[in-house]
């Protein structure tokens, strides 16, 4: 599986919006700032992430964004589909064998699919930002030694 630029800043960006997590809307540019994303770039990120219902804005000089749903309740998974469309089909729909090989490794590629899906759907933002916060600690000693 591959991952695009786009995805893993969705990814950051929602890891950084659970790490600031707090009453008030997280701005882009901090976001930008922090996790070393092009501004603009990380706008039409969360742009796509908001009309998938992941993260909602709010607009004015204490505006930002925050996350639609707890970072426990928001995988992995469903950043990736957010920001590529539909990541996990079924070898099933196609319309008839493409070559030779296609019935036999159907059932191979239909197995691997499902277990990426389980594997991103088992990661939590939440779990991420739990992470980051460790790796953060470890610079943060390691800087005082």
């Amino acid at each position: 599986m591959r991952v695009s630029l786009r995805s893993t800043y969705g990814i950051m960006a929602a890891v950084d919006m659970a790490m600031q997590a707090g009453s008030a809307p997280i701005q882009a540019k901090s976001i930008a700032r922090r996790q070393g994303i092009p501004a603009r770039f990380l706008e039409q990120v969360l742009h796509a992430m908001k009309k998938a219902g992941l993260v909602s804005s709010l607009r004015g000089a204490q505006g930002g964004y925050v996350l639609s749903k707890k970072p426990a309740d928001l995988s992995v998974a469903e950043i990736l589909e957010a920001l590529e469309g539909p990541l996990f089909h079924s070898m099933n729909g196609r319309l008839g064998p493409r070559t030779k090989s296609d019935p036999l490794l159907a059932k191979i590629w239909t197995r691997v699919s499902l277990a990426e899906r389980e594997v991103l759907q088992g990661i939590t933002v939440e779990e991420l930002a739990g992470q980051q916060r460790e790796i953060e600690e470890q610079r943060t000693l390691m800087y005082h030694i």
